[in-house]
């Protein structure tokens, strides 16, 4: 092997090769983390979900005046459900009313 054509074709093959290693070790680790990030992320927005349902499950119960108003499987019925919507809106419908007496001042 002493011909320099015959080790130069022989160097670049063993370079080639180990650059393809590394480009292809390099990107399992990047489609690894970008993986890992995607399911932190999924993790997060469940959690985050799971602490917002939470929060207007308790905020619900703690609105209904009565408990005993709501069906045995622990849905309400739907003239419940019209009448709690019918006291938000006069609610939000007050609200607006001061909101408006406020920047009116």
């Amino acid at each position: 092997m002493s011909n320099p054509v015959v080790q130069a074709f022989f160097f670049g093959r063993a370079l080639a090769e180990v650059l393809s290693e590394k480009i292809e070790d390099a990107f399992t680790n990047i489609v690894s983390e970008i993986g890992k990030f995607d399911a932190e992320q999924r993790e997060h927005l469940r959690k985050f979900t799971e602490e917002v349902q939470a929060r207007a499950e308790r905020v619900a119960a703690s609105s209904q005046p009565n408990a005993s108003t709501s069906s045995p499987n622990g849905s309400s019925s739907p003239a419940d459900l019209q009448e709690m919507l019918d006291r938000l809106r006069a609610e939000i419908a007050t609200l607006k009313a001061e909101l408006n007496k406020y920047r009116q001042e």
